[in-house]
């Protein structure tokens, strides 16, 4: 039988922050997941947020990836409308350098949990890593491209980050 990679769902708060995200990439590769990118914003979509984050499981989605700047409230707006686990990504797009995405991500109210990285690149690749982490919970393909990542060194090689072979 044939491994189906598990699919999740990458929201970004505007089309600017792709760039930060894309670290994310070669991880995702590496442990066999699929991420599904959509750019939404919780104060200028917010209907267009709760809907996606809603339908997310029924689609296939086994977490919400939701990485924002400034107010971040799009980790918070997912977890109000999903029981997906949902993994906030504080960006550093305003001039307190993401401290204030990182405080609005982390004072979530009791009973809505979202788990939270560091701001930045080095959070979008830790997202990548807690998703591969969640996932071969119940995955073992993932499980053991987790052990292999580990033996590594918890890093990719160049080869790994272009698509290259090992």
């Amino acid at each position: 039988m044939q491994h189906k990679p598990p699919k999740i769902l990458i929201l970004m708060g505007s089309e600017s922050d792709r760039e930060t995200l894309s670290a994310m990439q070669a991880y995702l590769d590496f442990f066999g997941i699929e991420g599904v990118w959509q750019v939404a914003s919780a104060h200028r979509h917010p209907e267009v947020t709760a809907e996606l984050a809603r339908g997310a499981a029924d689609q296939g989605f086994s977490l919400i990836v939701a990485a924002a700047g400034m107010a971040a409230h799009l980790a918070g707006a997912c977890a109000a409308h999903s029981l997906l686990p949902i993994i906030a990504i504080p960006l550093s797009n305003s001039t307190l350098g993401g401290l204030d995405a990182l405080l609005s991500s982390v004072q979530m109210p009791a009973g809505v949990p979202v788990a939270v990285t560091t701001i930045g690149k080095a959070g979008a690749i830790n997202a990548a890593c807690l998703s591969a982490r969640i996932l071969a919970l119940h995955d073992p393909v993932i499980r053991r491209k987790l052990d292999e990542f580990r033996q590594m060194g918890s890093q990719l090689s160049e080869a790994d980050k272009t698509g290259g072979s090992r």
